[in-house]
């Protein structure tokens, strides 16, 4: 049995180094979401559009701020979402129960925001009236 307080042989670096390869891994990270995951450009070019339209629309500073927060959180739970689609193939491309429960938890996650940004943008537009 390991020793829970020992830490873990992977964590070498610390202080500014440890945030500089931090920054790197994420830069990278956003880097191959771009490359390699449609859903994730979509929901990208979604918020440039959406964020793009919210600034030029007399909205209050709560409905421009909701709505800016509801793309951006879109995009975090789309990138949740293909990270946990990667680890699934990469544990085993063959169909499995557990598998197919771990990606459809994560597709549901990524609707739930969906759905979330589009009742803002309603409830954002609403303010007009």
């Amino acid at each position: 049995m390991t020793d829970p307080t020992q830490e873990s042989p992977f964590k070498g670096k610390t202080g500014l180094r440890r945030l500089l390869n931090a920054t790197g891994y994420s830069i990278d990270g956003l880097t191959a979401a771009w490359r390699h995951e449609s859903a994730f450009r979509q929901v990208c070019l979604m918020a440039l559009v959406g964020i793009v339209i919210s600034v030029f629309l007399p909205f209050p500073a709560w409905g421009r701020g909701l709505i800016i927060f509801a793309h951006l959180l879109s995009i975090i739970v789309e990138l949740i979402n293909s990270a946990i689609e990667a680890a699934v193939d990469h544990t085993s491309l063959e169909h499995h129960v557990l598998a197919k429960r771990a990606k459809d938890l994560g597709s549901a996650a990524q609707l739930i925001s969906l759905l979330n940004m589009a009742a803002i943008w309603g409830i954002a537009l609403l303010s007009f009236v």
